[in-house]
C-alpha cells in the first residue's frame, strides 16, 4: 500500500478522507450514545437499522448499545406495552 501511495497520490488522498470521516462518525456516535438512556439507544437503532434487529442475536445488539442483555429485553418489553 505505502508503494502505491507514493506512485498515486490521489489513492492515499482518497483512503485518508474516507478513514477522517468513518473516525469522525464513530467519535459522534459514541458521544452522542454515551449522553442517552438505554431506551433512547435502543430507538435510535431501530431508526438507523431498521430490518437487521431480525438477523443478529441479542447479546451482539446489547453489546453494540453498550447495554446489557437483561436491559435489552426489558426495554423490548416496555415497548410491547407501549410504555
Amino acid at each position: 500500500m505505502e508503494q502505491l501511495y507514493k506512485e498515486v497520490p490521489q489513492i492515499e488522498s482518497f483512503y485518508r478522507i474516507k478513514m477522517e470521516r468513518f473516525f469522525a462518525s464513530f467519535q459522534r456516535r459514541i458521544l452522542s450514545d454515551l449522553a442517552l438512556p438505554a431506551k433512547e439507544k435502543y430507538a435510535n437503532f431501530l431508526k438507523t437499522y431498521p430490518n437487521i434487529e431480525k438477523h443478529i442475536r441479542n447479546y451482539h445488539l446489547a453489546s453494540y448499545l453498550g447495554i446489557t442483555t437483561e436491559s435489552l429485553s426489558r426495554i423490548r418489553k416496555e415497548l410491547a406495552r407501549g410504555k
